[in-house]
């Protein structure tokens, strides 16, 4: 077919441009729930300076996230919608009297569905974490005090030769710096051996902390009564470790704001401390598949181009479209609950949807395109 070039490029800029209205029609939509979701806590005594100015900017630096999690619904419904009216217009049926087979169309989508799903990558792995803690970071500011860490604190473990160490960290500050820091020192045998509690510290590039105005508590210490407690004050306190701000941010955001990299250090840092990591490999499976259900939603669209319709509207089958990329993006978040809860292998759990829309996909294009 010697078209195939111009047809080609007929396709992705009718896809391209419909994709991109819808993705900032939801977009919008979004962000317009966010900010008034925020307004709430405009102008409160403990956000000074937090005014209508600062939530729009932390809701626009929200947006990445959203735009990552709408990327693959927007294909399907603006795909389903470039599809449905090329065969209304009777368009795509003076295409296929061309020489445009199935098999060379769905081909064509697919190159079209790859660059989106290398830019839901992209979005999903880079722009989105990077914004979401640029977004949190740029709220704390705001606060009267550090930027707490829900009502226990995040724990994080870590596992050396002869001793184990629990860590509670009660706030992270803008800067870094942690605040209301308590490390607990735990024996092989399972004793407490020491204690240490910081209102503030640093984290240091060569793998240590510096607390500050530790109060130290050993317990079981040297000496002739070997059940005495001694505690001791101490100004400044360099505590080696490997627990890095990367880990320690990975503990206090959400999988889901995580890129690939740093949720799998964190699941071989939960690994090595005998942690339960399920819900952190669920979530990493889930980052590997996601940009890949681009390719499933513009497969899901090629059948709309095969239907025979004159005077009926477009609107029934976008419709079907939104509902379609609503019901995947529900699936999306059952499966990963109930894979976590029922102990699947994590990447069956991540998969499932996308393989269950994919089976959808296949069925269709073989019923209304090849059997028809």
């Amino acid at each position: 077919m010697m078209m195939t070039p111009t047809l080609r490029r007929l396709l992705f800029r009718e896809i391209l441009f419909t994709v991109s209205f819808v993705t900032l029609a939801f977009l919008a939509l979004f962000i317009f729930f966010d900010f008034i979701d925020q307004l709430s806590a405009v102008g409160r005594p403990d956000r000074p300076g937090f005014y209508v100015t600062q939530a729009l900017v932390y809701v626009l630096l929200l947006a990445p996230g959203h735009l990552y999690e709408l990327l693959p619904i927007t294909v399907l419904i603006g795909t389903i919608y470039v599809m449905t009216r090329l065969a209304q217009s009777s368009e795509f049926t003076i295409l296929r009297t061309s020489g445009l087979g199935p098999w060379r169309a769905l081909v064509m989508l697919l190159t079209a569905g790859g660059v989106f799903a290398v830019t839901t990558f992209a979005i999903g792995d880079y722009f989105s974490p990077w914004a979401n803690q640029a977004a949190q970071t740029y709220r704390a500011q705001f606060r009267s005090s550090g930027a707490p860490i829900g009502k226990a604190g995040a724990w994080l473990r870590e596992r050396e030769p002869y001793a184990k160490y629990g860590i509670n960290i009660g706030a992270l500050l803008p800067d870094g710096s942690l605040e209301q820091v308590r490390i607990y020192e735990i024996d092989n045998a399972g004793y407490l051996v020491s204690t240490m509690q910081a209102p503030k510290a640093r984290i240091n590039n060569d793998q240590s902390w510096t607390l500050l105005d530790v109060e130290r508590t050993e317990f079981n210490a040297d000496g002739p009564d070997v059940h005495r407690i001694e505690t001791t004050m101490l100004p400044s306190y360099r505590w080696p470790t490997n627990i890095s701000q990367e880990m320690i941010v990975a503990a206090v955001l959400d999988p889901d704001r995580m890129n690939t990299v740093d949720l799998f250090l964190y699941i071989r840092h939960l690994e090595d401390n005998a942690q339960n990591a399920d819900r952190y490999e669920i979530q990493f499976w889930k980052k590997v598949f996601y940009p890949l259900s681009c390719l499933v939603m513009v497969m899901m669209a090629l059948p709309f181009a095969y239907l025979h319709f004159r005077s009926q509207g477009i609107s029934l089958y976008v419709f079907g479209g939104v509902m379609a990329g609503v019901t995947f993006f529900f699936l999306n978040s059952m499966f990963g609950y109930i894979g976590e809860l029922r102990q699947w292998t994590p990447w069956i759990a991540a998969a499932t949807p996308g393989l269950i829309f994919m089976l959808i996909s296949l069925a269709a294009f073989a019923w209304l395109v090849l059997k028809r």
